[in-house]
């Protein structure tokens, strides 16, 4: 028993800190990329994480064009972080990633 709530405790805390995380994600993007906020680019944002240029294109229903300047944009803002595997260009949510990969008491 001891071990399921310890697991539940550490879930709870997760849960509270990917919804802190996210609404920085939306403060900024609604304040500094006013033109690009979308409830649904936060939702891409937040699905894994990391995303891709098809992904955004599908989500919100963009062109290439668009979701490629909508990724530029909030790498350039510094809330992903873009690397190329293979041929594949994605982008990472590095502080959603952080808190997924990290230790747990």
């Amino acid at each position: 028993m001891k071990g399921v709530e310890e697991t539940s405790r550490q879930t709870i805390v997760l849960v509270e800190e990917i919804k802190k995380l996210m609404m920085e994600y939306k403060n900024t993007i609604r304040t500094d990329l006013k033109k690009i906020y979308s409830q649904d680019l936060l939702n891409n944002l937040f699905k894994h994480p990391y995303t891709k240029i098809e992904f955004v294109m599908d989500d919100l229903g963009v062109s290439r064009i668009t979701a490629t300047k909508y990724l530029t944009m909030l790498v350039e803002h510094k809330l992903l972080e873009r690397e190329k595997i293979g041929t594949t260009y994605f982008f990472i949510n590095r502080r959603l990633y952080d808190l997924f990969s990290r230790k747990m008491p």
